[in-house]
């Protein structure tokens, strides 16, 4: 049983304006995740944070596994305080709990009456903006600020199409959220498609889905990287190894867009090598030599999928590309710079 949260009844209790600046003062990156602190997020809908919390509690199922919400060690919270607060900060002592992106879009399905909606309608529309300003004016920001709200905005996007799809399921009880969720979600105009497994996808979602299968390794074989071929492996289970082989022509991948990743993602272990300028196809590989082995061949970079019309087709027969991996193998290490 789940149970939906009613606007707040402490009328002493004031929600935040939302905006840009007051989402992003409050993200902070915690076990390689972007997450909100469960005190923020009750004081933007106007809640204490012990009520917030009971509340989350009673709708415990919706919000299980870390890639939703979970509770901070003393160590990981003790870290936070020293970084984040000053000495004299009076907050609980308390260990809180954290929200992910879909934590948060998670919330709003079960968040109830004209506050939560409003709040809520804020908070979509202040990740919309951030999407808007990389678009319009990406020059304004530094190349590593670009590169983590690229990663911020990229998890937002899935997150409210996945809400979408499941308050499309109980259109009784979250119409009105439904409503304010698909509004405020990407234009069709600035989504990216691709054709995989022969159907169409937005592009995250088919490069998620393949990076998600694989058990040990992944090779990916593209001489035009960048940011967002970064951005794409978010989905790699822990413990995968990846390789990178490319010759980085033109440069488009920096060592400080690759030291930003590592430090937003520490999890995912990313090493590259050349191709020998051999290449002009793409290829991801997963599991090489491996019971759970696949192999991809990709119509265009992951740095621009969807740009153009591109599809990703899964070979038939691995071992016609056993001899290119293993010169691949040998090729020497590539160096950002």
């Amino acid at each position: 049983m789940t149970e939906e949260i009613t606007d707040n009844k402490n009328k002493d209790l004031i929600p935040v304006s939302v905006s840009i600046e007051t989402i992003r003062a409050k993200i902070y990156t915690i076990r390689g995740r972007q997450v909100m602190l469960d005190s923020d997020l009750a004081e933007i809908y106007g809640y204490e944070t012990k009520n917030f919390n009971r509340q989350v509690t009673n709708n415990a199922v919706k919000f299980e596994g870390e890639d939703f919400m979970f509770k901070l060690t003393d160590d990981e919270w003790e870290n936070l305080r020293c970084k984040n607060f000053t000495s004299s900060w009076g907050g609980s002592r308390y260990v809180p709990r954290v929200f992910t992106e879909s934590g948060i879009y998670m919330l709003m399905t079960v968040l109830k009456g004209d506050l939560a909606v409003r709040q809520s309608r804020a908070l979509v529309r202040a990740f919309k903006e951030m999407k808007d300003l990389i678009e319009d004016h990406p020059l304004l920001l530094e190349k590593d600020e670009l590169l983590r709200l690229s990663m911020q905005v990229n998890n937002n996007s899935q997150a409210i199409s996945r809400i979408e799809n499941t308050i499309a399921n109980d259109m009784a009880t979250k119409e009105d959220l439904y409503e304010v969720i698909k509004s405020f979600s990407t234009s069709e105009k600035t989504k990216e498609y691709l054709i995989y497994d022969g159907q169409t996808f937005e592009a995250d979602v088919a490069y998620a889905d393949i990076y998600s299968k694989a058990k040990k390794k992944v090779y990916i074989v593209d001489n035009y990287i960048g940011p967002k071929t970064l951005m794409m492996l978010k989905s790699i289970p822990a413990k995968v190894d990846v390789i990178i082989f490319s010759d980085n022509i033109r440069n488009m991948l920096r060592l400080s867009e690759y030291t930003s990743f590592h430090m937003e993602y520490p999890t995912i272990n990313v090493s590259f090598q050349k191709t020998g300028g051999k290449f002009h196809d793409r290829y991801i590989i997963l599991d090489y030599k491996c019971r759970t082995e696949k192999i991809y061949h990709c119509g265009a970079s992951s740095k621009d999928a969807g740009n153009r019309i591109t599809s990703i087709s899964k070979a038939d027969n691995n071992k016609l590309y056993y001899q290119m991996i293993n010169d691949l193998l040998l090729q020497p290490v590539l160096t950002l710079k």
